[in-house]
């Protein structure tokens, strides 16, 4: 059985592919950066983690590496996990080591025990107890869907590296799929579509950047019609070129992956009971995660589905605001976590 949490102590996190999310109790959400580390090579220690490794981003000298530790969200490089969350924890308590605090981790729902018990021993670097909650039922409460009623809700977490679809009933997951598409394929499709359309390459940050100011989901000709003119490598001349690109094509360069993940929403609706299917299409979808904010996209699910679709007031935190709800309202929300202690206790 969990101890009842003591808040003084208490730490939730969302360890992203894209982002990494830290709540602190009595200080609230410290700290949203990009779950990325960059490495001297020589030594194996840390130069930089999050924002400001992010901005070295092609730009490092052969003794620095850029890494992401996380993807399609698991573990790809342990060591380097480690060292972001030690480092992540750090800067959020304003430089000071956390002492002996309690971790709630929001991880895919779809991992394996392998990966679940690596997810929570590069936690362990920064705490004493670790505590994993599904990700999607973490999104759910932290979007304010009420999880513990007899009410069926759905929840689609779009993060950087992994979709999930759950449909939610009195604490518990009832149905849940996923998919490994997600807002890094995003910006990978638009490098593709750029090498094919225009023998253009172009940088993860310039593909983000194209993401952000152009991509929308759903066709609009205010959108298609937009521009921005994107650099990269011509691979003709092997020279720096500038080009222009629309909204329209940013859009097409999506479009397998929309499609992708409008599909599995929809699979996850056919594999519903009656009854909750029944909740949903009067309730609504919620979107959530930082993939969710892609303009249109709740234009996009609503016409495909047939269902309203909703986005939430903060999709790139409802992860880790779940886990803070979590920690806070434990009476009413803490049996969410009983199936991961139990894998606490097994693994521990």
């Amino acid at each position: 059985m969990i101890r009842p949490f003591n808040r003084t102590r208490n730490v939730g996190i969302d360890l992203g592919t894209a982002n990494t999310l830290i709540y602190i109790a009595g200080k609230g959400t410290v700290l949203s950066e990009p779950s990325i580390v960059a490495i001297d090579v020589n030594t194996g220690k840390l130069v930089e983690a999050g924002q400001e490794a992010h901005r070295m981003l092609g730009r490092t000298p052969g003794n620095i590496r850029t890494i992401r530790p996380l993807r399609d969200g698991v573990i790809a490089d342990f060591d380097a996990t480690e060292l972001m969350i030690k480092s992540f924890i750090e800067k959020g308590n304003e430089g000071k080591r956390l002492m002996a605090p309690r971790l709630v981790v929001g991880i895919p729902s779809g991992v394996t025990g392998v990966e679940r018990r690596a997810l929570r021993d590069a936690a362990l670097v920064g705490a004493h107890e670790v505590y994993l909650i599904d990700e999607p039922m973490a999104a759910a409460i932290g979007a304010g869907l009420p999880v513990v009623e007899p009410v069926g809700t759905m929840i689609v977490d779009i993060g950087g590296g992994t979709t999930e679809v759950a449909v939610i009933s009195l604490r518990g997951i009832v149905i849940c799929e996923s998919l490994r598409v997600a807002g890094d394929e995003f910006d990978d499709a638009i490098r593709r579509y750029m090498k094919k359309a225009h023998s253009l390459l172009i940088g993860e940050r310039t593909a983000e950047e194209a993401k952000i100011r152009l991509a929308y989901a759903f066709p609009s000709d205010e959108h298609d019609s937009a521009s921005l003119e994107v650099r990269g490598l011509h691979l003709t001349s092997g020279l720096p070129r500038s080009v222009a690109i629309s909204g329209g094509e940013v859009r097409e360069a999506l479009g397998e992956s929309l499609s992708m993940i409008v599909d599995l929403i929809k699979r996850t609706l056919e594999r519903t009971p009656p009854e909750l299917a029944s909740d949903i299409a009067e309730r609504g979808i919620m979107l959530a995660g930082g993939g969710a904010r892609l303009g249109g996209l709740s234009d996009l699910v609503a016409h495909e589905t047939g269902i309203p679709t909703h986005l939430a007031e903060n999709p790139l935190e409802c992860v880790v605001l779940g886990c803070a709800r979590v920690l806070e309202d434990y009476a009413r929300l803490g049996r969410v976590l009983e199936t991961q202690e139990q894998l606490r206790i097994s693994l521990g």
